[in-house]
């Protein structure tokens, strides 16, 4: 489950992210997001100090120093069991490479939900890239005075996502769904090019979920063919 949202997050937000990523973790989500201060880094430290297990997609290189708290959290990351995942070896972060970052998480993530977000905030890059893949995209609902629930408010007003309300909501994801990758290969083997023909998704697409999901435990693969884990 991927989470994200505003690096201007307020306390609100912070209040939302302490409240559904343990729940999220209890229910056996892994947490993906994009290691920026903010709501990125808040649900990174949150899952780790609840026992979860979490994903960092770096908008820097692997080997790049972005700073002392950055440096400590991919370290609890790792520790933690958790995984860091960068298209670069030792990239700076630039307007370009947090785009890409974006990406990443739209590919690896089953479901994503948007804690904060500006008119004009990345995140809502990501929720879109979601909406292309066909995935799922949750948002927060904000006060209408707040300028970083602009854009989660602006998802939910256009149909683009639906409202997180909590666990307690009807609607809400009270357990992990399988997704349809999964749902096809859950009696049977197949290659990723026959996923992705029966899937009608790009072959790229689906090899960096098979990847993540094989990472996670989730898939393995045997001879070429891509199985349920049944452990």
């Amino acid at each position: 489950m991927g989470v994200v949202g505003s690096r201007r997050m307020t306390d609100y937000g912070r209040r939302v992210v302490e409240k559904i990523v343990p729940e999220l973790v209890q229910q056996g989500w892994t947490i993906v997001s994009g290691m920026m201060y903010g709501v990125d880094q808040a649900a990174h430290e949150t899952c780790i100090e609840c026992g979860g297990r979490t994903i960092g997609v770096l908008g820097w290189g692997i080997e790049y120093y972005a700073g002392d708290r950055e440096w400590e959290l991919q370290r609890k990351i790792i520790e933690g069991g958790g995984l860091l995942l960068s298209l670069w070896k030792d990239q700076m972060g630039t307007n370009w490479t947090f785009p890409a970052r974006n990406q990443i998480v739209a590919d690896i993530c089953h479901e994503l939900i948007v804690v904060e977000a500006a008119s004009r905030s990345g995140a809502l890059l990501t929720a879109g890239m979601m909406t292309k893949r066909k995935k799922l995209v949750w948002a927060v609902p904000g006060p209408i005075t707040s300028s970083v629930s602009a854009g989660t408010n602006q998802l939910i007003a256009n149909g683009e996502a639906k409202m997180w309300l909590g666990s307690s909501s009807k609607g809400v994801p009270l357990q992990r769904r399988g997704t349809p990758l999964l749902n096809l290969i859950s009696d049977q083997g197949l290659d990723a090019s026959e996923i992705a023909r029966r899937l009608g998704r790009p072959a790229s697409d689906i090899g960096s979920e098979l990847t993540m999901l094989m990472l996670k435990g989730e898939v393995e693969e045997r001879e070429g063919k891509y199985y349920l884990n049944s452990l």
